[in-house]
């Protein structure tokens, strides 16, 4: 029996649009993956508290999403993948590396409110700002790429 052709989605975003896009969300995710670490690593007083250590648990699940987004998106661009895309590589590509960044505000808000209601000052959490901000431009600009691609009519293009 054979497989059914998938979808092919297509974006004619602009060069320079997609590294107006591209840079800040790489920003992104290399200053959430950072941070986390080093919440882990270097261990900061605010990571004592438990409901800051849980996020940062749980972050590492967004965390992956971002490795796993950023693996697919290199793997597009050495297949010269880049503006055309089945609908299986978009969403494991741009799909996942959004949904990342979007866990990744929650979990840096939700550990950063956690230790600022723990009296520590906002200087003290600045790993934490930075793990929110991190992933808010992850989620910000991936999302804005993945909203450009548009299903192709079949028959369209051909891969």
């Amino acid at each position: 029996m054979r497989k059914a052709k998938e979808p092919l989605y297509e974006s004619d975003i602009s060069t320079v649009r997609w590294l107006i896009y591209d840079v800040p969300g790489n920003v992104g995710w290399i200053l959430y993956l950072v941070s986390l670490a080093r919440c882990f690593s270097e261990r900061p007083p605010f990571m004592e508290v438990p409901l800051v250590q849980a996020a940062a648990v749980v972050g590492v699940l967004p965390a992956a999403a971002m490795v796993i987004g950023i693996a697919e998106l290199i793997s597009e661009r050495i297949q010269k993948l880049d503006r055309v895309l089945p609908r299986t590589r978009l969403y494991r590509g741009f799909g996942t590396l959004t949904w990342g960044g979007f866990g990744g505000v929650i979990v840096g808000l939700t550990a950063l409110f956690t230790a600022l209601r723990a009296e520590y000052s906002l200087e003290e959490c600045k790993l934490l700002l930075l793990l929110a901000v991190g992933g808010a431009l992850c989620a910000l600009f991936a999302g804005l790429i993945f909203k450009t691609f548009r299903p192709l009519k079949s028959g369209e293009r051909e891969t």
